[in-house]
């Protein structure tokens, strides 16, 4: 197996060698496929995690550069070897800076309103019945629309701004899957003038 394309592997996921090894070795040595099954790994592994307790962490206060927008983060893990860990800091830093940059108005979507996610239906199928669509189709129309509303506004379903291939949900289970502990964000605030 080529040393170099291992090196390449682990660079871009931060797996160990032998996870390496074996995800090229199942992949038939195509990197694409690789990271795929690296990520389905790390999600299985991130699956595995997420009931264990999470009473150590960080706050993190990111401030934008004009002053304007400003974050308080509290990212929360099992222990504090991971809470003092510089990946886990950077990874508190940058969720930070997305929540300033992508303004989420909530953490995941069971935390939208019921009344919220009930008038953003009635106004995407109001809007449809508007443009003619057949009434059979309205109500697909209407689901996916709202599943676009997610991926907005709720903040693990965005996509990752410094990485649009990712979402926040990604980032954190690559996480999880790299430092072997539960990683939750526990809440956040973004301030704006």
């Amino acid at each position: 197996m080529d040393s170099e394309i291992i090196k390449q592997l682990r660079q871009i996921t931060g797996a160990g060698v032998l996870d390496c090894q074996e995800a090229l070795k199942e992949s038939d040595n195509d990197l694409d496929k690789a990271i795929e099954f690296l990520r389905k790994k790390g999600q299985k592994f991130a699956n595995n995690k997420g009931t264990r307790t999470t009473n150590e962490g960080v706050v993190e206060a990111y401030i934008h550069s004009n002053n304007k927008i400003g974050v308080l983060l509290e990212l929360v893990c099992e222990t504090d070897f991971v809470a003092r860990n510089e990946e886990f800091k950077k990874l508190a830093h940058d969720i930070a800076l997305h929540i300033a940059a992508a303004n989420p108005q909530w953490k995941e979507r069971e935390d939208v309103p019921a009344e919220i996610v009930e008038k953003e239906k009635q106004i995407y199928k109001e809007t449809l019945k508007n443009e003619k669509k057949p009434k059979e189709i309205i109500e697909k129309i209407a689901e996916n629309k709202l599943e676009k509303f997610y991926s907005t506004s709720c903040l693990l379903e965005q996509d990752f701004v410094k990485d649009d291939k990712i979402t926040i949900r990604d980032l954190i289970q690559a996480m999880i899957a790299k430092l072997g502990e539960n990683i939750q964000i526990k809440r956040f605030v973004r301030f704006s003038l």
